[in-house]
């Protein structure tokens, strides 16, 4: 009944029930949807450089020269070698969840397992990949005095530098994933507006 003593007549939308305080829906104006979605591409630009970055330093160290030392003799190369392909596996993967949530508005997996999960893997391969790199750089320092040292050392220096820029963007990233967990544990969201 309403006040008027009318009959109230059914919504023509199914009321929302909630079950879970974070299942409350946002509501965001046109400014902010733009500052959300500015936020994502620059999420995925970092994503796509770490992407390209850690890309390149897998196959420059795995493009030598059949004459020269081969990066599988030297443990230290193996590692960054291994490193860098699963970061870049782990980031062509966040890629297209970037992408996804850029077109859709939405994360692939919940919310709260999303945010989670991109902070906590951003923090395990980037200390992955700078473990990494460090090893590959002493190692790369330690080839450098050795007489027979030729192109192979420079590609080698090349691939490391290119897994620390690589490392630089997953930082980056990380930063921005780890802001992403503090809004969502402040506001129930991973938006900050």
């Amino acid at each position: 009944m309403t006040r008027n003593g009318g009959v109230e007549s059914p919504s023509p939308r199914p009321r929302i029930h909630q079950t879970h305080p974070h299942d409350t829906p946002h509501f965001h104006s046109t400014v902010s949807e733009r500052k959300l979605r500015r936020f994502n591409c620059f999420i995925f630009v970092f994503r796509l450089a770490a992407f390209c970055f850690s890309l390149s330093a897998a196959v420059f160290m795995i493009a030598t020269k059949s004459g020269s030392p081969r990066w599988y003799d030297f443990s230290a190369f193996r590692f960054v070698v291994a490193a860098n392909g699963i970061v870049a596996l782990y980031w062509l993967f966040e890629m297209v969840a970037s992408a996804w949530e850029i077109s859709r508005g939405s994360t692939i997996l919940p919310e709260f397992y999303q945010v989670w999960f991109d902070f906590a893997h951003d923090q395990v391969f980037a200390y992955l990949l700078l473990s990494a790199d460090s090893t590959g750089t002493e190692m790369a320092r330690q080839l450098r005095g050795v007489a027979t040292c030729d192109s192979f050392c420079v590609q080698s220096d090349i691939a490391v530098a290119l897994g620390f820029a690589g490392f630089l963007f997953l930082m980056m990233s990380s930063l921005l994933s780890g802001f992403r967990v503090v809004c969502f544990i402040i506001k129930g969201s991973r938006f900050h507006v």
